[in-house]
């Protein structure tokens, strides 16, 4: 190295390098960047994941409106397979609209009939006991 020179590298051990790229692209151009896909097979399922990691992201680096854009997204995500995670997710990175969007999913009659006919209303009841309590409550209102 030329003296003189000072050369800073920056390791973030904590976040994928294409959520951290998502991330600045955000910061850079306020908009969601489209996610990079590995395999077009699977791509329901990456983005998914990047969303969450994305969410967390935004959270963490109080980009409130990057968190909003994620929540929309993620919306769009919740199946009977998916709305514990989203909910847990929701609930730990304080996204009420979300939390209630899951609820109102668990509500309806066929999606609650789908759930407790699968291994999913098993682990809500074993896992996330919180969330059988905020669905009973949404009952009762």
């Amino acid at each position: 190295m030329m003296e003189g020179t000072i050369a800073s590298v920056i390791h973030i051990e904590d976040m994928e390098a294409r959520v951290y790229r998502a991330l600045l692209s955000f910061i850079y151009t306020d908009s969601l960047p489209d996610m990079e896909v590995d395999n077009v097979e699977e791509r329901e399922a990456q983005e998914l994941l990047w969303l969450q990691h994305l969410l967390a992201a935004a959270d963490r680096y109080d980009l409130q409106r990057l968190k909003v854009l994620c929540k929309e997204k993620l919306c769009k995500h919740i199946v009977v397979s998916t709305v514990k995670t989203i909910f847990i997710l929701a609930e730990r990175h304080s996204c009420g609209g979300l939390k209630e969007v899951c609820l109102e999913f668990l509500k309806t009659p066929s999606n609650l009939k789908e759930i407790t006919a699968t291994d999913v209303f098993d682990d809500i009841v074993t896992t996330c006991p919180y969330l059988l309590k905020k669905l009973i409550a949404k009952f009762a209102s």
